[in-house]
């Protein structure tokens, strides 16, 4: 277990630092963390409104109509989870010593593209080839 980084409140990863210093990949950590844990008690939330909300509706339309919010829930709540997985991967290639780094070229990716997707793998440049790729296959 290494010693925690400090870092102030206020900082943000810059251009001009090393990439992915020991500040950069607490920075990181912390974000992915957080998110993780927001999206965890999300999903508890749901699940504990899920739950309450099981009862009989008579009416037709209303249980139509929640039966409808239920499947957009439990819609959402796999989205969630999925996410979670990705967090969880990206906590792993911190400690692997790999985030930050694009899975098809071994390049940094964007501090700017990490800060506002943490879970990115690919730099934008490899995402932008692989969604092209993808969209080529689509339409064959």
């Amino acid at each position: 277990m290494k010693a925690e980084t400090f870092l102030p409140d206020d900082y943000r990863p810059a251009e001009d630092e090393p990439f992915m210093n020991d500040r950069q990949t607490e920075y990181f950590r912390r974000k992915l963390e957080a998110w993780k844990a927001e999206l965890l008690d999300d999903g508890k939330h749901t699940i504990e409104g899920l739950q309450a909300a099981t009862r009989n509706i008579p009416d037709v339309s209303d249980r139509a109509s929640e039966e409808t919010d239920r499947a957009l829930e439990l819609r959402t709540r796999d989205r969630q989870r999925k996410l979670v997985a990705k967090i969880d991967q990206a906590l792993r290639r911190i400690e692997q010593g790999e985030y930050g780094y694009c899975e098809a070229t071994g390049d940094p990716i964007s501090l700017k593209r990490l800060d506002a997707r943490p879970i990115a793998t690919l730099s934008l440049e490899a995402q932008e080839r692989h969604e092209r790729r993808e969209k080529v296959h689509r339409d064959t």
